[in-house]
């Protein structure tokens, strides 16, 4: 079935992008994971030939049931219907060519929808041990969601990713705009990373302020940090590592102690019962 963009419920897109900015993957596995866990509708996608380099993101050769399918990379969007409104998922290989235009193929579909915010997310690695709830940093250039959410706006230079070209494309079109970036361990790069993506998901969940159904993520995250947990224990060197950042990280402040996050916690679960 195509979705229609047209008369959606309080829609919100949810974008996120292969590569550069999705360590293990965690950030494109937030909108796999709506998309397999809530009704979703195809509604188009770009064309691969006017955005991506086939020799540095190649097709690939699939297996079906219909038979071997060879799949172009390309950006897909689609509608994901939870119970009261709407959500535009994005998600494709960060492009290789003609970003501008990328950005503003994209932002045109946006502003037909009119989302009551558009939520970018991204992944990074940093020096975030396991063990501890994995930090998911916010930032906007809208001053009224920087004062409502309470966030600081983000004083980042340096190199960025389609993550930051299209946060900038989005402000230039007055559509409100926040980004999410979840940090990754760096001695556990490897995909997938489950923690992470429920980590985007559950901060998506509060900004939407709508429940979602977050399928066998907790039981993936823990038999992930159960394995991360056997792997450091077989090499002292790295155990020593990690205790090193968890003192680190505790002589910061615990992320997930404070009383906002608590309140978060307290609203997530009644969102949650309410939808039982």
């Amino acid at each position: 079935m195509t979705a229609d963009l047209g008369n959606l419920r309080d829609p919100v897109v949810i974008a996120a992008f292969e590569g550069w900015n999705d360590a293990a993957d965690a950030a494109t596995e937030v909108v796999n994971h709506l998309a397999q866990t809530h009704s979703t509708d195809m509604a188009w996608e770009l064309d691969s030939e006017d955005y991506y380099d086939f020799q540095t993101t190649r097709p690939r050769i699939e297996l079906t049931e219909d038979g071997r399918q060879l799949r172009w990379p390309s950006t897909r969007v689609s509608v994901c219907h939870l119970a009261h409104r709407d959500l535009v998922l994005v998600a494709g290989p960060e492009p290789n060519l003609r970003w501008r235009g990328f950005c503003s193929a994209l932002v045109s579909s946006f502003r037909t929808v009119r989302p009551s915010a558009v939520i970018l997310l991204g992944a990074m690695l940093t020096d975030t041990p396991h063990t501890r709830p994995l930090p998911v940093s916010a930032s906007s250039t809208d001053e009224r969601l920087i004062s409502e959410i309470g966030i600081e706006p983000s004083n980042y230079e340096g190199p960025t990713g389609i993550i930051g070209v299209l946060a900038e494309s989005c402000h230039r079109a007055k559509l409100e705009c926040i980004t999410l970036w979840a940090s990754v361990p760096h001695y556990v790069a490897s995909p997938p990373n489950p923690k992470a993506t429920l980590a985007l998901l559950t901060r998506v969940e509060d900004l939407i302020d709508e429940a979602l159904d977050p399928g066998e993520l907790p039981e993936l995250t823990k038999a992930w940090q159960r394995g991360v947990d056997e792997l450091a224990e077989d090499d002292p060197e790295v155990a020593e590592y990690i205790q090193s950042l968890e003192e680190q990280q505790d002589s910061q402040g615990l992320p997930g102690s404070t009383g906002d996050t608590l309140a978060a916690e307290f609203q997530r679960y009644l969102r949650r019962r309410n939808e039982k």
